[in-house]
């Protein structure tokens, strides 16, 4: 399924952990992935999320205070 898909650029792989574990504890499916080789980004990982949850996730994490580099659908 192209399309489906959305991941969160982190700036270290210590956030990338903390997105997952805010996003695992609520009952976001979510994976850590690494980032893909279009997009740039301080870290060598990300999470990939179902497009569909974005705007729950950008809430999710802004209520849990997680810094992002920014969600791109991919």
């Amino acid at each position: 399924m192209k399309d489906q898909y959305s991941v969160i650029l982190v700036y270290a792989t210590t956030y990338a952990l903390r997105v997952e574990k805010e996003l695992k504890e609520v009952g976001v499916a979510c994976k850590l992935i690494p980032v893909p080789r279009y997009l740039s980004s301080d870290c060598g990982m990300c999470v990939r999320i179902e497009r569909a949850d974005k705007e729950t996730v950008r809430r999710i994490l802004a209520a849990a205070q997680v810094e992002t580099d920014g969600i791109y659908d991919i």
